[in-house]
């Protein structure tokens, strides 16, 4: 009898005994939502989460690892630190997201200390002129405050996990780096000091001598990450003049980058810069890149923007645009330039970069009056801006052929050109092939250069 009691107890404990969960569920009601969807982000990890219409959402997450994620409601981005096996419940307003956000479950205090960070740093932020223009000295100061303020804050946490505590200590160090790294531009920009230069003892020793090297650190501190990014790109485009005629020889600093991650993601920035139709050696950069990713949605866009790219290649045949508005009056279509080198300005009237070049079209369009080129600004405006269109060509005084793209980003001229982007301008020769599908801009002097060489065929 009490051997089948002792039995008893024991088949009781084991059903009792918690099992151990292989995922994590995230759920939670944001009052006052808009967005059907949220969206959690971390390293390679992509999930969408549905939101009902009364605001509430929960969701089961396989998840890896523990780390930070991002978990975004439109523009609103919640940060977190999620392990698997865990239960986490968030609750907020939309209208004042970060103000209003608390978390209950597993790793709240974690949770909750990340977003009262994020509304201090904001408020900090918003300070950005008045912390900038401080001297060396009183810069270092209030950079130490905040710091102090933060570490003090994660210090007085209770149970919290180790490995939340060990990166999120090293991020506060990589957080304060990024600030001194950013001081002397900062300061240059808003103290009017163009020649200020910072002293030669004001940057700590860690960032004088900063390596990325780690992989870890790399995939749970976001400053770590962002300044492995702009450092690593700064070097890729220190010492190009051009992105028409590099080559892979000119991106070893690429191949040598030591965390895998950090290549991949300099590898998709990049590559959308320098994987274009103008450059001849475009299909040997191509290579370069696929050896060198290893993420395969980094490569699936590499590979979609070299297909696109082989369409159009110096000497393919441009894609058409067929009947677009004439301010003139009436409608053009490429064939009709059919004869004339056509230089084409994709362009929209809310675009500041795309205003900024018409003083130099204007200066360019002088220059080759009366030779054998039609210059081309064909609007991507939607039709509820059409008034706007017709009236900043009267106020700018433009020149040249001013035509309205039959469907602003959709207009199938822009979707075959893979334009994302404008202002973007294109070079067409006399028979309709393409000269260059990413010329230069009119403030380069390289357009005035390929337009002489181009014109000077045809005498």
């Amino acid at each position: 009898m009490k051997k089948l009691v002792l039995i008893l107890c024991s088949i009781a404990i084991i059903s009792c005994k918690e099992e151990k969960k292989d995922y994590t569920i995230l759920s939670g009601k944001i009052e006052n939502i808009k967005v059907k969807t949220a969206t959690l982000v971390g390293g390679d990890f992509k999930q969408e989460i549905s939101i009902s219409k009364d605001g509430t959402f929960s969701d089961t997450l396989k998840l890896t690892e523990a780390r930070f994620y991002n978990l975004g409601f439109g523009r609103d981005i919640v940060k977190m630190f999620i392990g698997n096996g865990q239960t986490i419940k968030i609750n907020a307003n939309a209208e004042k997201m970060n103000t209003s956000l608390h978390f209950e479950g597993n790793n709240a205090n974690e949770n909750n200390y990340l977003n009262a960070k994020v509304i201090y740093d904001t408020n900090t932020r918003e300070g950005a002129e008045k912390i900038y223009s401080l001297d060396e000295t009183a810069f270092k100061s209030k950079i130490d405050d905040i710091k102090n303020v933060n570490l003090e804050n994660l210090n007085t946490l209770e149970n919290a996990d180790e490995t939340f505590l060990k990166f999120e200590k090293e991020n506060l160090n990589y957080e304060v780096f990024t600030v001194y790294d950013n001081y002397e531009n900062m300061h240059k920009y808003f103290t009017k000091k163009e020649d200020f230069k910072i002293s030669e003892d004001f940057l700590p020793e860690g960032l004088k001598n900063i390596e990325f090297d780690n992989p870890e650190l790399y995939k749970m501190s976001e400053a770590y990450k962002q300044m492995g990014i702009n450092k690593s790109l700064d070097k890729v485009f220190a010492n190009l003049e051009s992105a028409t005629n590099i080559k892979p020889k000119d991106l070893t600093m690429i191949s040598d980058i030591k965390i895998q991650e950090l290549k991949n993601d300099v590898i998709s920035f990049a590559g959308k810069m320098l994987l274009s139709p103008a450059n001849e050696n475009m299909s040997d950069l191509y290579t370069f890149f696929s050896e060198n990713v290893t993420n395969p949605t980094v490569k699936a866009t590499l590979t979609e923007t070299f297909e696109k790219g082989k369409k159009l290649l110096k000497g393919m045949p441009s894609p058409e645009f067929v009947n677009y508005e004439n301010n003139a009056g009436g409608e053009t279509s490429l064939k009709d330039l059919r004869g004339k080198y056509v230089y084409v300005d994709v362009w929209a009237t809310w675009c500041g970069p795309c205003i900024g070049e018409i003083p130099s079209l204007k200066k360019v369009e002088k220059q080759f009056h009366g030779k054998n080129i039609e210059f081309v600004s064909a609007s991507i405006d939607t039709k509820n801006a059409y008034d706007k269109w017709k009236s900043m060509i009267k106020e700018k005084e433009l020149g040249g052929t001013q035509l309205l793209a039959d469907n602003a980003w959709q207009s199938k001229f822009v979707q075959d050109y893979a334009i994302d982007g404008i202002p973007r301008f294109i070079l067409i020769d006399p028979d309709g092939n393409i000269v260059s599908a990413d010329a230069p801009r009119p403030s380069n002097p390289e357009l005035v250069s390929m337009l002489d060489s181009e014109l000077n065929k045809t005498k």
